[in-house]
């Protein structure tokens, strides 16, 4: 990957490894391995994982400075439909199910979780803003022929 000197700019490389299996990796270093199969993520499934993801970062971040959580899950869900020949996904949905423990700092981390669901559903999350307000994915295309 090409150094990024546009703080703005966030990128991804993907890479094949083999049929149907793709490599994800950052500038950082950082991969995840996903295609399709039995034992990897699909594309859905890691769109569902970004968009639980981005809110649970929200969420973790602030209660755990009152407090470390007993049970932290969230389930992302989501119906893939064909309209018009084309596929999408919709009805999104993350459901939370997070416990602290039963002290002052655990209870006013469960007190602040409302507030910071919200919050990241209507202002933090990247992730759920873009889809939820849509923005065109460009594209361009470089094709080469071996020994050419």
């Amino acid at each position: 990957m090409t150094e990024n000197q546009d703080p703005a700019l966030r990128a991804i490389e993907l890479s094949r490894t083999a049929t149907g299996r793709y490599t994800a990796r950052n500038a950082a270093g950082a991969e995840v391995e996903f295609g399709q199969g039995e034992d990897v993520l699909s594309p859905v499934e890691l769109l569902l994982a970004a968009i639980a993801g981005c809110s649970a970062i929200d969420v973790d971040v602030a209660t755990s400075r009152s407090a470390e959580p007993s049970e932290f899950r969230i389930e992302a869900t989501g119906r893939k439909i064909v309209e018009n020949g084309a596929n999408r996904m919709e009805d999104l949905n993350l459901s939370f199910k997070l416990a602290f423990p039963d002290d002052e700092g655990g209870r006013k981390a469960a007190g602040m979780v409302e507030r910071l669901v919200a919050l990241s559903h209507d202002k933090y999350c990247t992730v759920s803003r873009t889809v939820e307000l849509g923005t065109a994915v460009g594209h361009d295309v470089t094709v080469g022929i071996d020994g050419t």
